[in-house]
């Protein structure tokens, strides 16, 4: 598998707009879990995680919570967020505006977690999920609504920035920017 990389900033560290966004996906994908469900869960990302460490809670709109796990860098050069959504509202919540704008990754993975970002301050970048030769993000998948009282796992892949960068923003779109520690 060929993956493709894409990191954009400018000395303003801007995106260009979001039409410039640029994701990737895995043919991992989300099935949401009861919120009472315990002990460690088997990622998409192939690591478990342990749901108790929580890094960062991240509000969304209509009573979305992101809970970041772990934010770690790989061996390969990459940076994997991984964490629990869990819908503390009253109503089912569509993950389609999650994906972002970019064309192709709306039409390639509509229901994912692939307009995320993670902004390097210090060094002025920003850099967006990893993909695939087909566009696929390299991130969860295949997200259903999710039902009121429901969880479900997400990760996220990312380029990593320089080994001298240990804090970065994560960005998903209807939800509140965190700054999260890198580890690894």
């Amino acid at each position: 598998m060929t993956l493709s990389v894409i990191a954009c900033g400018g000395e303003d560290g801007g995106d260009g707009g979001a039409e410039n966004k640029a994701t990737s996906s895995s043919s991992a994908t989300a099935k949401p879990t009861d919120d009472s469900a315990g002990g460690k869960e088997d990622t998409a990302a192939g690591d478990n995680v342990d749901p108790n460490v929580k890094l960062a809670e991240i509000k969304g709109e209509k009573g979305m919570l992101l809970v970041i796990n772990e934010v770690k860098r790989d061996a390969g050069g990459f940076v994997t967020v991984q964490g629990t959504m869990t819908n503390e509202g009253d109503e089912p919540v569509n993950p389609a505006s999650w994906a972002g704008t970019e064309s192709i990754i709306v039409r390639k993975n509509l229901n994912s977690v692939g307009g995320a970002t993670l902004v390097d301050k210090a060094g002025k970048k920003r850099y967006y999920i990893l993909r695939d030769t087909d566009g696929r993000c390299l991130c969860t998948t295949g997200i259903t609504g999710v039902q009121p009282g429901k969880s479900l796992p997400v990760f996220m892949q990312f380029p990593a920035p320089p080994n001298t960068t240990t804090e970065v923003d994560l960005s998903l779109p209807t939800f509140a920017t965190a700054s999260l520690k890198i580890s690894g």
